[in-house]
C-alpha cells in the first residue's frame, strides 16, 4: 500500500468518477500514489486529467470494469442500486465507501477546515484555498467545482492545513471532524432528503457536534437560520462561536461593501479594529463569503493581514459568475445558481457590475426542488431585465406530476418579471441574438447543461443580426 493511504484505499474504484466531488478525492488519493480506477457516463476534460495523473477512466458503467485487486468501490448518493458495478461489488464482497467517508479519511492527521451552507460553499472553500496557496501554506483540499482548469478542484498539499466542501444534501458532512467549521446559511433544500426545515436545523445541529472539542465555529449573523442554528448551539462549553455579517451584533461586523466595477471592497472590524481589503469578484453576496472565509483562515492562526491580502488573489470558479466571453458588445456570464438565494444574490451582483440590461437563461434544477421553490425562482427572475426559462433538468430525479417550469414561469410573471417559456436548447442562441444589444450581460444560469449554452450564443451574437432572404 502506497504510503500515507488510509486503509482500502490503495486501488479504489469510483462509480461517477467525473464528477465535481468524486473526481477530487480520486486525485488527491492518485497524488497520493493509489491505483486509481472509475467510471463516468460520459468522457470529459476532467476524466483526461485524472487519466494524466495515471488514473484508469471507463467510459460507460459495466460490471467487468471491477478489476480483480479492487480494494474497494467509492459511490456518492447519486448512485442508484442496480448500477452494475455496484451490484457486482456486493457480489464479490468488495467493501463499498460512501464518497464522504473517503473524504473523511483523507482528512486524518490534518487540521480540516468544513465549509457548510445551502449555498456559497465552493466560492468560500476556493477562496480559502487559493489564499492558503498564496500565502505558500500548501494546504490540501476539495472543493465542489473548478478553480480555472479541469482538476484543479482538489489537491494532496504538504501543508497541515484540510479544507474541504461539506454537502448537507445528504448529510454526509456528519462524517466529518473539522477543527473549524464555516455555515454560510441555512435554508429548506434539498426536498428529497429533508422534509421540514426542522429537519436541517437537527443535521446542522449534528454537523456542529462533530467540531473537535476547542475548535470554532464560524456562522453567520445575517441570515434567520443561521441564526436559529446559532441560538442552538452557543451554550456548547468546548465550542468558540464567531459570527460575521452586517448585523450591528455580529463579532466581525462587515460595515460596507463597495463595488468597483467586477470587484468589491469590504471594510469590516474585528477585534476592534477596521480593515478594509478587496475581493476580485463582485456582489456582496460574495464580499461575505470573503469575510467567513477570513475569519475561519484567522480561527486556525494565519495572519489576518497576510490573508486579507491574499484574498484578493481569487478571481472566481468554474460556474460561480464565469465570464464565459463577449461578443458584440454583448458580455456571457455562467452561474451555477439554482436556489432562490443564490439566483438572487447573482442577479443583484450583476445588477452592480453592468450598466445594460440582464439576460437570463435560467434551467431550473430537480422537479423536487422547482416543486418547492418554484414560486421564490419566479420572483428571483424579477431581478433580471428578461428571463427564458427552459424545462427542468431533472438530473437523479423522475418526473413528479404536474411539476414543470410552468410553475416558476406564472409566478414570475405575478411578480412582474418579464419571462418566457423556451423548451428547445438549440434555439436558445438565436432566441437571445435576437434580444441582446450592446451594453447587455447575458447570464445562463443553473446547476444543469445549460452551462453548455455559452459558447453558442457568444458565437451566434458574433455572426451578427439575421437577414432573412429578400
Amino acid at each position: 500500500m502506497a504510503a500515507g493511504l488510509p486503509p482500502a484505499l490503495d486501488r479504489p474504484h469510483f462509480i461517477g468518477i467525473g464528477g465535481a466531488g468524486m473526481s477530487g478525492i480520486a486525485r488527491i488519493l492518485a497524488q497520493r500514489g493509489a491505483s486509481v480506477a472509475g467510471s463516468d457516463a460520459k468522457d470529459s476534460a476532467t476524466a483526461a486529467s485524472l487519466r494524466a495523473l495515471g488514473a484508469t477512466v471507463h467510459i460507460g458503467h459495466d460490471a467487468a470494469h471491477l478489476a480483480e485487486d479492487t480494494s474497494a468501490v467509492v459511490v456518492s448518493s447519486a448512485i442508484r442500486a442496480d448500477n452494475p458495478e455496484l451490484v457486482r461489488a456486493r457480489e464479490r464482497g468488495i467493501p463499498v465507501v460512501h464518497r464522504s467517508d473517503a473524504l473523511a479519511a483523507l482528512m486524518a492527521g490534518t487540521r480540516p477546515l468544513a465549509i457548510a451552507g445551502t449555498h456559497g460553499k465552493t466560492t468560500t472553500t476556493s477562496m480559502l484555498a487559493v489564499s492558503l496557496t498564496t500565502l505558500g501554506l500548501d494546504p490540501s483540499y476539495a472543493i465542489g467545482g473548478d478553480l480555472d482548469a479541469p482538476g484543479s478542484n482538489a489537491h494532496h498539499g504538504t501543508g497541515e492545513i484540510f479544507v474541504a466542501e461539506a454537502d448537507e444534501s445528504d448529510r454526509s458532512f456528519h462524517t466529518y471532524a473539522p477543527e473549524v467549521a464555516v455555515v454560510l446559511n441555512v435554508e429548506l433544500d434539498h426536498h428529497a432528503n429533508y422534509a421540514s426545515i426542522e429537519e436541517i436545523y437537527e443535521s446542522f445541529e449534528t454537523f456542529v457536534g462533530k467540531i473537535v472539542p476547542g475548535g470554532t465555529l464560524v456562522i453567520s449573523a445575517d441570515h434567520e437560520g443561521a441564526r436559529e442554528l446559532t441560538r442552538r448551539v452557543r451554550d456548547r462549553a468546548d465550542l468558540r462561536v464567531l459570527t460575521y455579517g452586517s448585523a450591528e451584533d455580529a463579532d466581525v461586523r462587515v460595515h460596507k461593501v463597495t463595488p468597483r466595477g467586477l470587484t468589491s471592497e469590504v471594510t469590516v472590524s474585528l477585534n476592534g479594529k477596521l480593515l478594509t481589503f478587496t475581493v476580485s469578484v463582485p456582489g456582496s453576496h460574495y464580499a461575505h463569503n470573503a469575510v467567513a472565509a477570513l475569519v475561519a483562515g484567522v480561527s486556525l492562526g494565519v495572519p489576518l493581514h497576510n490573508l486579507a491580502s491574499a484574498l484578493r488573489s481569487y478571481t472566481g470558479v468554474k460556474r460561480r459568475l464565469q465570464l464565459k466571453g463577449e461578443a458584440a458588445g454583448v458580455q456571457v456570464v455562467d452561474s451555477y445558481a439554482h436556489h432562490p438565494t443564490e439566483m438572487a444574490a447573482d442577479l443583484e451582483a450583476m445588477r452592480g457590475a453592468v450598466e445594460g440590461r440582464i439576460l437570463v437563461v435560467f434551467q431550473p434544477h430537480l422537479f423536487s426542488r422547482t416543486q418547492e421553490l418554484g414560486k421564490e425562482m419566479g420572483q428571483a427572475l424579477a431581478l433580471a431585465d428578461s428571463s427564458l426559462v427552459l424545462d427542468i433538468y431533472p438530473a437523479r430525479e423522475d418526473p413528479i406530476e404536474g411539476v414543470t417550469s410552468e410553475l416558476i414561469i406564472a409566478a414570475g410573471r405575478a411578480a412582474g418579471a418579464d419571462v418566457s417559456p423556451l423548451h428547445a436548447k438549440d434555439e436558445v442562441a438565436e432566441a437571445v441574438a435576437g434580444m441582446a444589444k450592446p451594453g447587455d450581460l447575458v447570464l445562463t444560469m443553473g446547476a444543469g447543461d445549460v452551462t453548455d449554452l455559452g459558447p453558442a450564443v457568444l458565437d451566434r451574437l458574433a455572426a451578427g443580426p439575421h437577414h432573412p432572404e429578400q
